[in-house]
């Protein structure tokens, strides 16, 4: 009898330990939401530690923001190393950049200029434009660190003046603020809505990164191709499956699709912020998340892709890599088309993008067209097709990518970086160094695969502070020193009180008020531009206190709950997505008052050589 029961004690032991071993080995689950090149990364980063993963995909195709361009500039792998290292891992072949797309190019008043040709033929404008380059150079220097740029209250100041406030001061002749306006579209979004704080940490990111680095090969077939790569290793993917719902509980996340659930431990969200905004969470994202999903600005971006039979521009400019035009035509670059003859592929950005929401696709091409022909008098007779892809209408996206508006940074640096409970973040937005880049992207993917890891290792990421905007508080007396912001500006005392005037926590009011505008196409595609839209007051930081850890949610009972009430979607004044960095000409003061001070008085430039201007990759940029 005693022996009967040693067995039977013997046997229960054994199966609980039987049953612990088997919990052990058991393989992780995770579902990846978002099928572009950050949701494909990270699922193939946790596939290949040993995870079964699950990735769902809202479109038909997978890649998500890939512009119209048949390939794409690339940087080498100083300027983009983790693209660089899959590209090598996928055996993906590039072919080296001709030597003349490696530096920007312009197209003033019709007449193609490279950078050397500038400085012979329109001095002025060259001297403007490095001097605009340096000014910009010694604001990035301030920054120590890219990923704590409001390290100090008189940098914290920056994130609340908008950059087009900070270029007026500069007193830029009337060519080179048209040239300059259109370059900070083509990369971030209209000037007027762009923090200077994000601008300057961009600038800080790609500090001794040269032009030449960042367009050094081309990628024939452009960011599909790398897309199609991850896909090929991928065991389950799921198109045409919009999630609607997530359930969090102590033991795993759920997902809904339809009326479908899906099961897993852990999970990646890899989707845009207005995406985010339409799937219903319990437990829901508390305010600072919400806050940040309505309110982070994205940079605007249409794509026209002008197709013809063969080039007509050889005689006038060998035309590639970027071009940047003070008559309205975007940042254009040309390119070989796979089946023979040529494309011109023209990026109409920020309010530019915004105003072309009333005009058919048709209408559009032709207007670019005529302005193409008046340059190019055989174009109109090669011309064969057109098309356009309306980034800035698709409702996923409201938006391009992430291009931080005054004050936000304040707001919501870094916040998307870490896990919530059982869900990370992936995205373009989600990194602080290479947001709106196909760089970005792809290193967030490898960030939210490696964060879901740690959480299945136990580890706890500490609840994201916002940073205090107290920090402002002694801004005043800090830039009232002068030194830093009568360096920032190139001014004297004078300069230095007015600019700190913005770290006061008051409005930035535009220097001069907006005369009347002419017609759309008129300012879209002719002559100087009309003086820089009147920023929009910033208003105060709101002082934020810092975010409590979410309460544990409760657990998931039998069926998958039908999602409450889902948030409102944010209704962008029109969504998009965005491949490249590139667009059209708004502009500044055909004869503003900035421009007449310096046509009679010198700017004071100091002769340093200019460094390397932040340049984020043309149709490279698609992020997912």
């Amino acid at each position: 009898m005693a022996a009967a029961w040693v067995r039977l004690c013997a046997l229960v032991l054994i199966g609980f330990s039987s049953t612990s071993a088997l919990a052990q080995d058991k393989t992780p689950t995770a579902i990846v939401v978002g099928g572009g090149l950050a949701g494909l990364t990270a699922a193939y980063e946790l596939q290949n530690k040993g995870w079964q993963v699950t990735l769902l995909e809202a479109k038909a195709g997978m890649g998500g923001r890939s512009g119209l361009a048949t390939s794409e500039w690339i940087g080498n792998g100083k300027a983009q190393p983790v693209l660089n290292q899959y590209l090598d891992r996928f055996k993906l072949e590039t072919l080296p950049a001709p030597e003349f797309v490696r530096t920007p190019g312009y197209l003033i008043d019709g007449e193609y200029f490279s950078a050397a040709d500038l400085a012979v033929k329109q001095p002025a404008t060259a001297e403007a434009l490095k001097r605009y380059e340096k000014t910009l150079d010694d604001l990035a220097r301030s920054i120590d660190d890219p990923l704590n740029p409001q390290a100090n209250s008189t940098l914290f100041a920056l994130d609340q003046i908008n950059v087009s406030n900070w270029l007026d001061r500069l007193q830029l002749p009337a060519t080179a603020r048209q040239l300059i306006n259109q370059q900070i579209r083509s990369r971030y979004d209209e000037p007027s809505r762009l923090s200077l704080l994000y601008f300057a940490q961009q600038t800080r990111v790609y500090r001794g990164v040269s032009d030449r680095d960042l367009r050094a090969a081309r990628l024939p077939g452009g960011s599909p191709v790398l897309a199609q790569a991850f896909v090929k290793q991928l065991k389950t993917i799921k198109t045409n499956a919009p999630v609607t719902a997530i359930v969090q509980d102590k033991d795993g996340v759920t997902v809904k699709v339809g009326a479908v659930g899906y099961r897993a431990d852990y999970l990646v969200m890899a989707v845009p912020l207005r995406a985010l905004a339409k799937i219903q969470m319990t437990p829901g994202l508390d305010n600072q998340h919400m806050a940040a999903i309505k309110g982070t600005n994205y940079g605007w971006r249409d794509q026209i892709l002008l197709k013809f039979k063969q080039p007509v521009w050889e005689s006038r400019a060998r035309m590639s890599g970027e071009i940047f035009s003070n008559t309205g035509l975007g940042m254009l670059w040309i390119e070989p088309a796979l089946k023979g003859g040529a494309n011109v592929v023209i990026n109409l950005s920020g309010d530019n993008a915004r105003l072309l929401q009333a005009f058919g696709d048709k209408q559009m091409a032709d207007q670019v067209l005529i302005r193409l022909h008046a340059f190019y008098p055989k174009a109109r007779g090669a011309f064969t097709g057109y098309e356009v892809k309306r980034y800035s209408a698709d409702p996923g996206t409201g938006g391009a990518y992430l291009a931080y508006g005054p004050g936000q940074i304040s707001k919501y640096w870094r916040l998307w970086e870490r896990p919530l409970q059982r869900i990370s973040f992936a995205g373009e937005h989600t990194d602080a160094l290479y947001p709106g880049t196909l760089e970005g992207a792809l290193r967030s993917g490898q960030r939210a695969a490696g964060q879901v890891q740690d959480l299945l290792a136990g580890k706890s990421f500490d609840p994201v502070k916002a940073v205090p905007a107290a920090a402002a508080a002694a801004t005043g007396a800090a830039a009232a020193k002068g030194g830093f912001f009568s360096n920032l500006f190139g001014g004297g005392d004078k300069a230095a009180k007015a600019d700190s005037a913005p770290a006061k926590d008051e409005p930035v009011k535009a220097k001069d008020a907006e005369p009347a505008k002419p017609g759309f196409f008129s300012r879209l595609f002719g002559g100087a531009e009309e003086p820089a839209a009147k920023p929009a007051p910033v208003a105060k930081p709101a002082e934020v206190a810092p975010v409590a850890p979410a309460p544990a949610p409760a657990p998931v009972v039998a069926p998958v709950p039908e999602p409450a009430a889902k948030p409102a979607p944010v209704k962008p004044a029109a969504s998009k997505a965005a491949p490249a960095k590139h667009a059209p000409a708004h502009k500044p003061a055909a004869k503003s008052e900035a421009a007449k001070k310096a046509e009679n008085k010198p700017a004071q430039a100091k002769k340093a050589p200019a460094k390397a201007e932040p340049v984020k990759k043309p149709a490279a940029s698609s992020q997912g």
